[in-house]
């Protein structure tokens, strides 16, 4: 959820409200029917007492977040390069927003205390209890403010081993979430190889990543005992507006939401039966925006997108040979049926 300024106008109203749901109305269906919906928010939801701003410090107004609430999502992942841009301010106020407006979400990535910082996500899904965790590599040089060094979840690695091992010790499922990763990279960098592999070291069975703003590939990684781990490198965007133009612009309009299915293996231990993912493209169209599944998109849509005038290459056709190439199939990855390691632990609280 990239907030360039012209997505944060597409909600503005006549009568000074603001709404977001058309940026979810073709593809609500697909994330109110699952039974765990997780949501990168790229820009800290500060609201507007602090003033609305894109690039290349964002503010965005909470009423994204109330759309996102009512798309069904279920974890909001606000730990990004962003997350520092209107300082300790703009985290505070998010984080009174989604507390008092939608209390059952769990927001991760940022915190208003150390306290919070320590506390584990473990969300109820099913019969499974999975761990979600997120990490931003850094935030831009921006500083945490003196004694408040709790803001935001980075990439350290002593912090990380930490944390995974508690999640392993608690939940039946380990997901991370970094952003991470090179801007407009179409292939995984060398840092995010690095990390994949901590992460399986440590027990982790599925890695969704952010920030690249460009699809990357999805890597199936494999441990010496056998046990698989799916990463998916850069889900690109979902929604942005960029002021660029020129050729590889048109990169930026495709994204790709993870669909995972996990279930219990032979001896009852949970796993990652299935990892896929559907491709989409933002539609940037001057009386609104949203976005479609790029199976669902049409030549006419296409014509329409001010994607077109950013890049003389963008096209149905060209969106579809990315997603495609980089995502061979767009059902990029069959992960075979070995459970991890049994971990039942329905007693704990």
């Amino acid at each position: 959820m990239l907030m360039h300024m012209p997505v944060v106008k597409s909600g503005f109203r006549p009568d000074g409200s603001r709404n977001y749901d058309h940026l979810f109305a073709q593809v609500r269906e697909e994330i109110a029917g699952a039974d765990l919906a997780i949501v990168n928010q790229e820009t800290i939801l500060g609201g507007e007492e602090l003033g609305f701003s894109g690039y290349p410090t964002f503010n965005s107004p909470v009423e994204v977040g109330d759309a996102e609430a009512a798309a069904g999502f279920d974890v909001i992942l606000q730990g990004t390069n962003h997350a520092l841009d209107r300082s300790a301010r703009g985290i505070e106020n998010c984080l009174a927003f989604w507390e008092t407006k939608h209390p059952q979400i769990q927001v991760l990535g940022i915190h208003d205390s150390a306290e919070d910082q320590n506390e584990l996500c473990v969300v109820r899904c099913g019969a499974f209890r999975i761990a979600i965790l997120n990490y931003t590599y850094g935030t831009n040089g921006l500083q945490m403010p003196a004694g408040k060094g709790y803001l935001v979840d980075y990439l350290s690695e002593k912090r990380v081993r930490d944390d995974i091992a508690r999640a392993e010790s608690s939940a039946d499922l380990t997901v991370v979430c970094p952003h991470w990763g090179t801007e407009y990279r179409l292939t995984a960098d060398n840092a995010q190889k690095k990390w994949a592999l901590i992460f399986l070291e440590c027990g982790v069975d599925l890695v969704i990543g952010t920030h690249p703003h460009v699809i990357e590939p999805i890597e199936l990684y494999t441990d010496e005992e056998g046990r698989q781990m799916p990463v998916y490198y850069s889900l690109g965007n979902f929604v942005n507006a960029t002021a660029a133009y020129g050729k590889g612009i048109m990169n930026r309009a495709v994204g790709g939401m993870a669909r995972v299915t996990i279930g219990r293996g032979a001896d009852g231990g949970a796993c990652v039966k299935r990892a896929d993912v559907l491709p989409l493209i933002c539609h940037d169209v001057a009386d609104g925006m949203t976005v479609y599944f790029l199976d669902d998109y049409t030549e006419e849509l296409a014509e329409e997108n001010r994607f077109a005038k950013r890049d003389p290459n963008f096209s149905l056709a060209s969106c579809r040979d990315l997603a495609d190439r980089i995502w061979p199939g767009l059902t990029a990855q069959e992960v075979r049926e070995t459970p991890v390691q049994d971990r039942n632990h329905a007693d704990n609280p």
